[in-house]
């Protein structure tokens, strides 16, 4: 009867942490966690991209971020509006 019970709640802690440890091993940062990531606009088409997804040149310095690499070859050209 005690086997049961342990083991009925070895079922449940592993049910709560699976999603943890799952998110650990894939090398994701905790629900909740402090990470945010910000939204940037291509000056091209004018499209609001996630920073971490966001195609990223050198312009004169300063990081220019475009939503594809054909926005940021058409930046280059100097096509600047679409």
């Amino acid at each position: 009867m005690r086997g049961l019970l342990l083991l009925g709640a070895l079922a449940v802690i592993v049910a709560l942490l699976w999603p943890f440890l799952t998110r650990l091993r894939r090398g994701l940062p905790p629900a909740g966690g402090t990470h945010r990531d910000e939204l940037v606009k291509d000056p091209v088409c004018q499209t609001y991209v996630v920073l971490s997804r966001a195609v990223k040149r050198q312009v004169g310095g300063a990081p220019v971020y475009f939503c594809s690499p054909q926005c940021a070859d058409r930046y280059a050209r100097g096509e600047r509006s679409a």
